[in-house]
């Protein structure tokens, strides 16, 4: 995977059937290299009746689309959770306190 793209952030899909519009990621397959967009890529399957699925019928899907079609147009915001930020003012606070002795 050559960028770093996640969940929630925001992308533009640079050649394809769908070129030049934007979307979200929903989800990241990174074994496959493909990542689902919000409203982008949703196909129809038709299923077969079975046991799991007497009726039958249609069901909506993503279809992913590669990853080396995407460029990140907005990161997603990631907020330091408080534990973290917990373990940072506490780190300080005992430097400061050694240097005052």
């Amino acid at each position: 995977m050559a960028q770093n793209l996640k969940i929630n952030d925001k992308v533009r899909v640079i050649s394809g059937d769908n070129k030049g519009k934007e979307a979200k990621i929903v989800k990241i397959d990174a074994k496959a290299g493909k990542a689902c967009l919000e409203g982008i890529g949703i196909v129809e399957r038709h299923m077969k009746k079975s046991y799991l699925n007497p009726a039958g019928g249609k069901k909506t899907i993503h279809v992913g689309i590669d990853l080396s079609n995407l460029k990140l147009v907005e990161a997603a915001k990631y907020e330091k959770t408080a534990k973290k930020a917990d373990k940072k003012a506490d780190k300080k606070d005992a430097k400061a306190k050694k240097g005052a002795k």
